[in-house]
């Protein structure tokens, strides 16, 4: 009993194991020093705000605690996201991070908004406007250098690290810092004696919050929606895939994301009569390829042996049992039961060899086999060779 609780703990803890160990822990370490920050201004922005009279620092400070609350959420993304793949999840969780960013969008939205509309409405009663004090213009100023610090930290380690939430996150800190700046000057205004300023501050920050709220809101809806990888980034796929020695021909390329890597669907041409271990080897050196060479979290390469894009030509023809019961009614007698069979399904038709292992009349058969193709509506040839292979 010991050992199955140990060996579930062991199981648990390996789940959560990150699959880019590094990628995690850097995106947890700049994420805690966000929550730090945003929770030190958002105190400072809100109290100073309110105690002197600005609306638009009040408005930012708001903005600064919803950088607090997508941080965390960014941590719980950053957790579960990393995970490795499961049986209930056998592409990875990194659309965690999707589903993370959509919120956080959506949040930034609403919360634009709501500020946009307050400051509407107390835009209507300019007279009620007050001066604000000026340790808000201070507070601000403090607050504008320590979010435009905190985009230059964080947009170095997305970079770093390749994630393309932490890039999203460092740019919306970029946005709190231009916001800031919009508040002195709204704040500088006031204090010059134009009091309607820092409203219009105020409604400027809820503008910019609703946008960078709605670009990340959009950016993780295409995600979802299996949005494909951007036209250059396919082209060279493309001419990677078409680079591997063994593959004729390309189609039915197909690319979606997952966070910040992509998943690739692929047909590849090879010759026609190759074996199959062989188009195996030739798929599997195009997918290596592609896995070396593109931020690629996963390769499907089909092998096709001619170019079935547009129409499905052998999609009418009988299944191998079928065929060989055709074949046996038209030879009007059964095959040596140690015959080898090879079948090759193209445009349409199908192509026979048969390999026999045991002595025979080979010209025989060789005449049978040219009498059924004359009028056969599913070979086009059959071929008989002796020994097992062609001679």
């Amino acid at each position: 009993m010991k050992n199955q609780m140990q060996e579930h703990a062991h199981d648990k803890s390996a789940a959560f194991e990150p699959a880019h160990p590094v990628r995690f822990a850097a995106a947890r370490k700049s994420t805690w020093v966000s929550i730090f920050i945003n929770l030190c201004l958002t105190v400072m922005q809100v109290l100073a705000g309110f105690f002197g009279k600005s609306q638009s620092l009040m408005a930012d400070g708001l903005h600064s605690l919803s950088d607090l609350l997508s941080d965390v959420l960014v941590l719980f993304a950053n957790r579960h996201g990393n995970k490795r793949a499961d049986a209930d999840h056998p592409y990875g969780h990194a659309r965690i991070e999707t589903a993370a960013s959509l919120i956080l969008g959506a949040g930034l939205a609403a919360l634009g908004v709501g500020l946009l509309i307050a400051a509407g409405m107390r835009l209507q009663h300019p007279s009620q406007v007050q001066a604000v004090h000026p340790v808000t213009l201070w507070v601000a100023i403090v607050a504008l250098a320590a979010k435009e610090g905190m985009f230059r930290y964080m947009l170095a380690v997305a970079q770093r690290v390749r994630s393309q939430m932490l890039v999203a996150n460092a740019w919306h800190a970029r946005s709190d810092a231009a916001s800031s700046l919009v508040v002195i000057v709204g704040i500088v205004g006031n204090l010059l004696g134009y009091t309607f300023l820092d409203l219009v501050a105020a409604a400027v920050v809820g503008v910019m919050i609703a946008y960078m709220g709605i670009q990340f809101a959009r950016d993780a809806l295409l995600e979802l929606v299996d949005t494909g990888l951007d036209a250059a980034e396919v082209r060279a796929i493309r001419n990677t895939l078409k680079a591997t020695p063994g593959v004729l021909g390309l189609h039915e390329l197909r690319t979606r994301k997952m966070a910040d890597n992509a998943l690739v669907d692929a047909h590849i041409i090879v010759e026609r009569k190759i074996s199959v271990s062989e188009g195996h080897y030739i798929a599997e050196a195009a997918r290596g390829a592609v896995l070396n060479n593109h931020h690629v979290m996963d390769v499907m390469v089909h092998i096709d042996s001619e170019d079935d894009a547009q129409a499905k030509p052998n999609a009418r023809l009988p299944q191998r049992h079928l065929l060989l019961s055709h074949l046996a009614q038209r030879l009007d007698e059964n095959l040596p039961a140690s015959t080898r069979i090879v079948l090759h399904y193209l445009e349409g038709k199908v192509e026979a060899e048969l390999l026999f292992d045991t002595p025979v009349d080979l010209e025989a058969w060789r005449v049978k086999c040219t009498a059924i193709t004359a009028d056969d509506p599913y070979f086009r040839s059959i071929l008989a060779f002796q020994g097992g292979a062609p001679d």
